[in-house]
């Protein structure tokens, strides 16, 4: 009964696109009950999130957790900013970071991991239009690459 079951909720693809990720971290995610309903249906969308330290306290902003149905008059602002739950000296680290090498904290993922739900939080560096282009190449590369490899296997 040690095995850690982790239950992938929703992924940040764009983050990956306009960010090169350096480091990424677990943080809890502090949230309402109608909320952790919603997240555990799917409905989360961390497209244009990011994260902030405010007086020594690491909070998600942007991350989108759609109203559960049923959740009437206990449903919160599905936009609020949500606290992630991270060490003290986390917190610290990471803030020296950003302030001085000019990083962004980037929600990257949601889950679930032992029954709690957890973002893994990423610190990057924005990439350059150039990276952007670099990277589809590759990509597109890799790609043709293996349709390649298939068409000659099957024939």
């Amino acid at each position: 009964m040690d095995k850690k079951t982790e239950k992938p909720v929703a992924t940040n693809k764009k983050a990956y696109h306009e960010y090169t990720v350096l480091e990424t971290m677990e943080a809890g995610l502090e949230l309402f009950g109608t909320e952790v309903k919603s997240v555990r249906q799917g409905k989360v969308n961390l497209k244009d999130a990011w994260c902030a330290v405010k007086n020594g306290e690491i909070f998600a902003n942007g991350m989108h957790i759609s109203p559960y149905e049923k959740g009437n008059i206990f449903n919160r602002d599905p936009l609020r900013a949500k606290k992630l739950l991270m060490h003290k000296s986390e917190i610290n680290r990471l803030n020296g970071q950003v302030k001085q090498q000019g990083l962004t904290l980037i929600p990257l993922s949601v889950y679930f991991k032992n029954g709690r739900a957890k973002v893994a939080v990423g610190l990057c560096k924005g990439k350059k239009l150039y990276d952007k282009r670099e990277a589809q190449a590759g990509k597109d590369a890799r790609r043709s690459i293996e349709r390649q490899m298939k068409e000659r296997t099957n024939h």
